[in-house]
């Protein structure tokens, strides 16, 4: 159940039918310190890997008109890395999977040249320069370079219960599954982007690391968490506390749910579960996304049989990135997912006392990540 850690789940899932056409990733996001300003500046490294039964000499790229003429679908590596805020960048690094180690089973480790991922490191390099970057858009990247040297501490856990558990995965049931092995993770070690060097301590990391895999995409796409919160009522860091909110409408046997979301508080040791698959909390659930001009904004109110969050979050439009991916079957739904790091908002949690809700603290929140996206039947973007 809750905080209890299960790297089984962390493990690579592309066997069987999935080999064929599915997507498999971890996530990792952090922040580290200019080593010349100490300015905070955050980052992010994920290791994406689709359809490794139609692994290629080369790595496949489903957005090459001539793969898309030949009926050809993806299948590669991708390194995914950059940084947000106003020189927000996402960078591509694409392997064959015939030139990528995997390993099978728990404990995962993807390796591809100077590339590597695994529970407790991640090393690794990108450099696209602007001629490139504008010469090849199936890429779907930015230009710059990327170099990163890190270790990895998961302390606390999000295990989303059943939904991803052996029986479903191996039914393949869902359409997206998600566990977050370390929504709160100590990272540290050293960044270099552009020439500029960055070091990322535990203290001042606020790192997250969760993976996503399956079939296809989510529509609405939502993802919020932050480990970097103060009571505003106490005054207090809140150093053993984190939140993770995610999901939107999951498909189950290819049947769209309803809008549902699935989030925890983790408050100083005790555990504040909104998870829809627990049927006996009874989860109610109303979420709301906002674009303005120079800002987007979630609102969530989530409520269960004992307890209440209420979470708004904000963040700016100038240090967010539309992050790009193609789905296992070569088409990209997904054209405005808004995603960023550097967050900010407020929590407010309660206990329920009988029918009445009860503050027990009222939390801010910085360094936060952020995602935000939907399409709509034909594939376009549609707002809310």
């Amino acid at each position: 159940m809750f905080n209890h850690h299960d790297i089984t789940r962390n493990a690579f899932m592309l066997h069987g039918p999935l080999a064929h056409h599915g997507y498999d990733w971890w996530w990792h996001s952090f922040t580290a310190q200019d080593e010349i300003t100490g300015e905070d500046k955050p980052f992010f490294i994920e290791f994406f890997i689709c359809n490794p039964a139609l692994a290629e000499d080369e790595p496949v790229l489903g957005q090459l008109p001539e793969n898309q003429a030949a009926g050809k679908r993806p299948s590669y590596l991708m390194v995914k890395a950059g940084t947000w805020g106003e020189d927000h960048a996402q960078l591509h690094r694409f392997f064959s999977l015939k030139k990528t180690r995997i390993r099978a089973d728990a404990p995962y480790e993807v390796e591809a040249e100077d590339c590597f991922a695994s529970e407790t490191a991640l090393r690794g390099s990108i450099a696209v320069s602007p001629e490139e970057a504008a010469a090849h858009p199936e890429w779907m990247c930015d230009a710059g370079s990327l170099h990163w040297d890190l270790t990895l501490d998961k302390q606390v856990a999000f295990n989303v219960g059943y939904g991803a558990g052996k029986a479903l995965r191996d039914a393949e049931a869902f359409a997206m599954y998600w566990h977050a092995e370390g929504m709160k993770t100590a990272f540290s070690g050293t960044v270099e982007w552009n020439g500029r060097r960055y070091s990322v301590s535990p203290e001042k990391s606020f790192g997250y690391a969760d993976k996503n895999w399956g079939r296809d995409f989510t529509s609405p796409w939502v993802w919020l968490s932050s480990n970097c919160l103060k009571s505003t009522l106490s005054g207090k860091v809140l150093e053993n506390s984190v939140f993770d909110i995610g999901g939107g409408r999951p498909k189950i046997y290819f049947v769209p749910l309803d809008r549902r979301l699935l989030g925890v508080f983790w408050y100083e040791g005790k555990e504040y579960d909104f998870n829809f698959s627990h049927f006996w909390l009874n989860v109610q659930t109303q979420f709301s996304f906002e674009e303005k001009e120079d800002e987007v904004i979630w609102h969530v109110r989530q409520e269960n049989v004992r307890a209440g969050m209420v979470t708004e979050v904000h963040c700016l439009k100038k240090d967010m990135l539309l992050v790009n991916y193609e789905a296992p079957d070569g088409s990209r739904h997904h054209r405005r997912l808004w995603n960023g790091g550097s967050g900010w908002g407020t929590i407010k949690l309660y206990d329920k006392v009988g029918k009445a809700l009860q503050l027990v603290d009222m939390i801010e929140a910085t360094h936060i990540g952020c995602e935000y996206g939907e399409y709509d039947e034909d594939g376009a973007y549609g707002a809310e």
